[in-house]
């Protein structure tokens, strides 16, 4: 389940980046059009699942207002001192947490339990190398420290997500869309 921006906000962040992908970090950068927030990663899903998984998004979703985003701040998961993913931060917004919990609700009874994690909203802007080594990432955090981009944005729904593993990465494809009120 993902939350998908504006092109024109995902061009934009993508353009801001463009100072720590000129670092050539041994990162595999996600492409502008699959930059968006994930909700709920599935994983593996057979395909005759479809039609539960649209219904218990579509409960998910229900009476749940669009979502003002505030896109700003960069950083990286589990730190910079050895990042795996670099992303781009969101502004707090309790209407987004809310939406998060409500689909977590609705998929658990499918077999899809709730992260062991907190749920901290970002946007995945690149992935380190499975073999990556810390001194292969020096400058990011000068660079990350130096980017500036804030942007505001209102997202009206939430996509069903397949992502479509490629050699040049992971290419997602929208299954299904539910608007939000």
């Amino acid at each position: 389940m993902a939350l998908n921006l504006p092109d024109k906000v995902r061009r934009a962040l993508w353009a801001a980046a463009a100072p720590v992908r000129e670092l050539g970090l041994a990162v595999r950068w996600v492409r502008p059009e699959g930059i968006h927030v994930t909700l709920k990663f599935l994983g593996d899903v057979v395909e005759g699942r479809e039609p539960e998984l649209r219904a218990a998004l579509g409960r998910a979703v229900a009476g749940a207002p669009a979502l003002p985003l505030v896109v700003g701040g960069f950083g990286a998961f589990p730190g910079l001192d050895r990042p795996r993913v670099i992303w781009a931060g969101l502004g707090p917004e309790p209407a987004l947490q809310g939406l998060q919990r409500r689909v977590d609700e609705q998929f658990m009874p499918l077999g899809f339990p709730r992260e062991d994690r907190p749920f901290r909203p970002h946007l995945t802007l690149g992935r380190a190398a499975r073999d990556a080594r810390p001194e292969r990432c020096d400058g990011l955090e000068e660079a990350l420290r130096g980017l500036r981009h804030e942007e505001a944005t209102v997202v009206d729904a939430v996509d069903l997500m397949q992502s479509v593993l490629q050699p040049g990465g992971a290419v997602y494809q929208i299954r299904h869309s539910e608007r939000l009120s």
